[in-house]
């Protein structure tokens, strides 16, 4: 038999807290001195205070871990909860840090108001090129939404490309096309010289008569200054905007901090 004290040590939670489960009726001590009032628990409450615990660090509310436990759900059925929960709380960390990661983009471009040159953009002719390509759907154009469909393109790209024996003769080319309610479809390309890449699409992409362009240094999901830069640039100069910027990358190996990607934005 364990004091409370002992129990809590044992069982990594707080006094506090155990005192609180014999309250409510979710776990309450095996015996309680009749004179002293003093509490004392076995080693097998050990299996329910850790139900309790899990349960609740997952999400559930004390009542719905009552109902849980109370049912004497079997030991693979509770693991199953769990596993569901835990990719439910995976999901909504990473739904957070897309979030905060926004967030981030829109303070650096607030901090980086009038600091980028505008005479680093430059208007110039982009030739057509033959890329094989992979697409899928974006839920927005915002940096944090193009990243996460982005990046398993290519991998997609690089995997079909490798399999049929064929080498990229240029740098990566990201293109974008209005989708479906809000979305964009999203264009991973690389240049090539042959006329067919099992599981990719082969296409000319057209040239652009005019394109206001600008260089971005660093991760893509700090793009957001340069874009507005180039949108400043645009404007300030008479000009309007005739479409998405493609996405040149001319350096994406290695560190992202150290990524060198041209955006090119149609002219009229």
């Amino acid at each position: 038999m364990f004091t409370i004290g002992d129990f809590a040590r044992h069982g990594r939670v707080s006094v506090r807290m155990l005192r609180h489960y014999d309250a409510i009726g979710l776990l309450r001590p095996a015996r309680v001195d009749p004179f002293t009032g003093y509490r004392g628990y076995e080693a097998a409450q050990m299996s329910r205070l850790n139900r309790i615990v899990a349960l609740k660090d997952l999400g559930f509310t004390l009542e719905q871990v009552a109902s849980i436990i109370d049912e004497k759900v079997g030991i693979d059925e509770l693991r199953g909860m769990l596993r569901l929960r835990h990719a439910e709380l995976q999901s909504r960390v990473a739904a957070d840090r897309a979030r905060l990661a926004a967030v981030e983009a829109r303070l650096r471009s607030i901090e980086t108001e009038g600091v980028m040159p505008v005479q680093d953009v430059q208007v110039k002719k982009v030739p057509p090129v033959r890329v094989a390509e992979v697409s899928g759907v974006a839920t927005s154009f915002e940096p944090g939404a193009i990243g996460p469909v982005i990046g398993p393109l290519y991998d997609e790209l690089f995997g079909h490309l490798k399999a049929a024996g064929v080498e990229p003769v240029g740098p990566g080319i990201a293109y974008y096309e209005d989708g479906q309610d809000g979305g964009v479809i999203v264009h991973a390309a690389c240049p090539v010289n042959v006329e067919a890449v099992e599981g990719a699409q082969v296409v000319d992409l057209p040239g652009i008569e005019r394109a206001a362009t600008i260089v971005h240094h660093g991760d893509m999901d700090n793009v957001l200054s340069t874009v507005q830069t180039l949108a400043k640039w645009i404007e300030e100069n008479g000009h309007t905007s005739a479409g998405y910027n493609r996405e040149v990358y001319l350096e994406a190996m290695g560190d992202r901090a150290d990524w060198v990607t041209e955006l090119q934005e149609p002219l009229p």
